[in-house]
């Protein structure tokens, strides 16, 4: 179960790089904008939003990645508890959509991760 645990908890760290990379980089380029469902002039007036949101999600992959590396229960449980949060924020505040993409995952991860503690 451990292995399942690490497993899951690095695809939530490497979607959270993607949502960086979505939201840092690509957010006025066609994967942003499918994304987001903004048009070329709402993207440009978003994309410093977007970008610091960006910035958030590549300190949860961060954190999460840490956890991992140094092997602390206690570090993927705060991370993947914030991922958890952030998609329940999201999804009452901006789309329905982010509680699967992002709390989903994150909660799977973390009932992973206290299976095998």
């Amino acid at each position: 179960m451990q292995t399942v645990a690490q497993v899951l908890i690095g695809l939530v760290a490497a979607l959270h790089a993607y949502f960086l990379v979505l939201e840092m980089f690509l957010w006025q380029r066609p994967p942003g904008r499918a994304l987001s469902g903004f048009d070329a002039d709402t993207a440009r007036l978003t994309a410093p939003l977007a970008a610091n949101q960006g910035l958030y999600n590549g300190f949860l992959a961060a954190g999460l990645v840490w956890g991992l590396v140094i092997g602390s229960l206690a570090t993927q449980v705060f991370f993947l508890a914030c991922v958890i949060v952030a998609g329940v924020f999201g999804a009452a505040t901006a789309n329905r959509r982010i509680l699967v993409a992002q709390a989903a995952p994150g909660a799977l991860a973390l009932g992973a991760a206290l299976l095998a503690a």
